[in-house]
């Protein structure tokens, strides 16, 4: 396409939402964001309703004039162990993680398909197919979006709409930060496990910025062909045992 794209991506302000939204500004299109934290030129809503969803579509489709690409990469974590949690506590996470992107992406494809092109791009999780101690809702949120990404592709593929998404391992944004504000990737402890070990091949975490020059790609023009995927960025962390 010649024409200046236009993009929504949610989380935009902090981590890797910020940083796709940044590398958007950087190639030009018209970037909106969504977040539930006031800033420059971002939609304030609350993505854990359906009401704030249709708030935000509604803000883009009349700021932007409709929607080219779609960056679902608002979530949030909590600790979810099988045995000491209830569903509100699942239900907190789920609502942003695994209901937001559904239904922003079912809003935005009305957009996408009347002109004949769309990219979705939904931010999962490593998460999504390796299981850790007290992450159940989380590891279940970022499953059943990889999952809805490939009933997108599929649907939206008569539409010109693309469909894919990129599984995180360990990146430094606030959300890795511990409760000492230390990121998890500069403790001894994941010195030890991860990097001493040899589990993480490249022995460091990612930045925002990496995992969303991924996201440039596959949201772009030139991806034509790949849809219903989703790309692992884990620093090879997947590949050992």
């Amino acid at each position: 396409m010649s024409k200046t794209l236009r993009a929504v991506v949610t989380g935009a302000a902090s981590g890797i939402g910020k940083a796709v939204y940044e590398a958007f500004q950087k190639q030009d299109y018209e970037v909106l964001g969504v977040d539930i934290n006031p800033q420059q030129n971002i939609i304030v809503a609350d993505l854990s309703t359906s009401a704030g969803r249709k708030l935000a579509y509604e803000g883009a489709i009349k700021q932007l004039g409709g929607i080219d690409i779609l960056v679902n990469a608002a979530g949030i974590f909590m600790s979810t162990p099988i045995n000491a949690s209830g569903m509100a506590d699942f239900q907190k996470v789920l609502s942003i993680n695994l209901e937001a992107p559904i239904e922003l992406s079912a809003l935005a494809f009305e957009s996408m398909k009347t002109q004949s092109f769309g990219r979705i791009v939904n931010i999962t999780s490593i998460h999504s197919q390796y299981a850790k101690a007290d992450c159940l809702a989380y590891d279940v949120s970022k499953a059943g979006l990889e999952a809805a990404t490939r009933s997108m592709a599929v649907t939206g593929a008569a539409f010109g709409v693309l469909a894919n998404a990129i599984a995180p391992g360990y990146v430094r944004t606030a959300m890795s930060l511990n409760q000492d504000g230390v990121d998890e990737s500069d403790t001894a402890e994941f010195a030890k496990d991860y990097i001493a070990s040899g589990r993480l091949p490249l022995g460091r975490a990612a930045t925002a910025q990496e995992i969303a020059e991924a996201v440039c790609w596959l949201a772009g023009s030139t991806n034509t062909y790949i849809t219903g995927q989703v790309l692992i960025a884990d620093g090879g962390l997947s590949a050992t045992f």
